[in-house]
């Protein structure tokens, strides 16, 4: 069984975020620099839960969590999200967390079961947020990039490509005439949201063994670390004032999701406290880890800023 690491962890947006004037900056001034773990979304995860990478079937993963009906099953996520054209292509600007309701979810999902059901594949919705599409078992499933691979880059540079990778182009373009002409998303432009005009297909596979991981718990909002640490056998949380206050040794509090802006002005009061009586860990989305313990603070010979 592994022993939790002792120190509590946070998971931090990337370094270059943070300005000079952020408040992390002067306390990170005191710590001690550690070796670069994982970059990114996936290298994170990778970090904390044994054999999670790029290749990681995060579709069979959270459907086993959300519904309990994963197993023996190939699963694919396909993502509500947000392209829009410009002079060099179509780029990928938002992908899950558009701000939908269930309601809203299933309206988006009807005129797309019919497409999905044609090709063989079913559609799932069981939270508005990360949808699953439950495909034949013999269904060849190309290479498809994760979210964070695709973010603001032109969706050619990332779609599967290839023969293999026609049919998925296809069916993309079908789903994406159709949410365009949806209703729901002409309100919502009105309303100056995102429109939901795409899904983005990732994560595919079956249900692997769980991960081991060396944590106590996780504190986040995000669906597959809260998965992950359930097959673990890890505690978890949900993103809460309280649930960070509560931060102890060997917990992994999320907040690699947030702006620096916001984590200074909404949650920073909360974790100055548990900065000054714990020994922490950071662990920055850009790879960077830093550790500092409660009588660096001590260390007023340190730099003001990092």
């Amino acid at each position: 069984m592994p022993v939790p690491d002792p120190s509590l962890q946070l998971w931090l947006h990337a370094l270059a975020h943070f300005e000079p004037a952020h408040p992390l900056r002067a306390w990170l001034a005191r710590a001690d620099r550690l070796p670069d773990g994982g970059t990114g979304y996936l290298g994170g995860l990778g970090d904390h839960f044994r054999g999670v990478d790029a290749g990681v079937p995060a579709a069979a993963i959270t459907r086993q969590f959300l519904a309990g009906d994963a197993a023996d099953q190939l699963w694919l996520l396909a993502d509500p999200a947000w392209v829009e054209p410009d002079m060099n292509g179509v780029r990928l600007l938002a992908c899950g967390r558009m701000g939908l309701d269930m309601d809203a979810a299933q309206a988006l999902a009807e005129p797309l079961r019919p497409v999905f059901d044609e090709a063989g594949m079913q559609l799932e919705i069981a939270t508005p947020d990360h949808w699953h599409l439950r495909l034949p078992p013999d269904t060849p499933l190309p290479d498809f990039a994760a979210p964070e691979q695709a973010l603001g880059e032109d969706l050619a540079q990332h779609l599967p490509q290839g023969a293999q990778g026609r049919r998925w182009r296809v069916l993309l373009n079908d789903v994406q005439v159709l949410l365009h002409q949806h209703p729901l998303n002409t309100r919502r432009r009105a309303h100056g949201q995102s429109p939901v005009n795409s899904l983005w297909l990732w994560g595919g596979g079956r249900l692997p063994p769980p991960s081991m991981s060396e944590l106590a718990g996780v504190v986040s909002d995000d669906l597959l670390l809260h998965a992950l640490a359930a097959r673990a056998g890890v505690a978890w949380q949900s993103r809460t004032a309280e649930a960070i206050a509560a931060g102890a040794a060997g917990w992994l509090i999320d907040l690699q999701d947030l702006p620096a802006h916001e984590l200074a002005l909404r949650w920073w009061p909360l974790l100055q406290p548990l900065l000054e009586r714990r020994a922490v860990r950071l662990h920055f989305a850009s790879g960077e880890r830093w550790q500092r313990k409660p009588w660096h603070r001590w260390r007023y010979w340190r730099g003001a800023g990092r």
